[in-house]
């Protein structure tokens, strides 16, 4: 397809993570880390960052790559609108990542599986598995939604765990799995703008595209004004 600038936003939690993405490299990255509401301010401060040290505009970007879930509610739909908003301003192509393939693969570990869990309180978790193979990582799992104490008894170990949950239910893990589970820090291992733009650039290549109007996040669980609806 010949495109070679890709921006990648993600804004799944409370990490705002830009990157850029040129003819297959990562040329520069900036991140944010804050409440959740507060992307709507940060997001376009480190776009305009991360586009100065290519020294390009946004009219010189090719497509859009946005984290699109699951994660935050409010973070996701911040992030896609934003992203909405660039790829239609330069008449870019947008791609959609998904948020757990995403932060997998921001660990350079190939030798383990790979589990991505983030926080998705009331004691539950969004939690998707990968493994590397010849072709590159694959999954292994789907996005799925769990407790934090049912994850642990359905983890195949030894495994690498990586993302916020690791902060809110650690402890739980590493007494239920021991030395059989790996935990990283998450302010170290965290969302990567870089990643995002990489895996976007991946299927840009193959021209393989969202629709800007018809992309949506994907947040697994209802939202808390879709459970009223339903109750009332």
């Amino acid at each position: 397809m010949g495109l070679r600038r890709v921006l990648g936003l993600d804004t799944a939690t409370w990490t705002a993570a830009v990157g850029l993405v040129v003819d297959g490299e990562i040329v520069a990255e900036r991140l944010h880390y804050a409440d959740r509401g507060t992307h709507a301010v940060s997001l376009l401060p480190l776009i305009e960052e991360v586009l100065r040290v290519d020294g390009c505009s946004v009219d010189d970007l090719d497509a859009v790559a946005v984290s699109c879930g699951p994660g935050s509610f409010t973070g996701l739909r911040i992030g896609l609108s934003v992203a909405k908003g660039l790829a239609r301003a330069a008449e870019a192509r947008l791609v959609g990542v998904p948020t757990l393939e995403a932060l997998a693969k921001t660990v350079a570990d190939t030798r383990s599986r790979i589990c991505a869990v983030l926080d998705a309180r009331r004691g539950e978790v969004y939690a998707a598995s990968f493994v590397a193979d010849a072709g590159g990582w694959r999954r292994v799992t789907p996005d799925t939604l769990t407790t934090a104490a049912a994850l642990a008894e359905t983890l195949p170990t030894p495994c690498v765990v990586v993302g916020d949950a690791v902060e809110a239910y650690g402890d739980l893990w590493r007494e239920r799995l021991g030395s059989r589970v790996t935990l990283l820090p998450f302010d170290t291992y965290g969302p990567r703008g870089g990643t995002v733009a990489a895996l976007g650039w991946q299927r840009a290549q193959a021209g393989d595209f969202d629709d800007l109007h018809a992309l949506e996040p994907f947040y697994i669980r209802p939202s808390d004004a879709e459970i009223s609806s339903v109750r009332d």
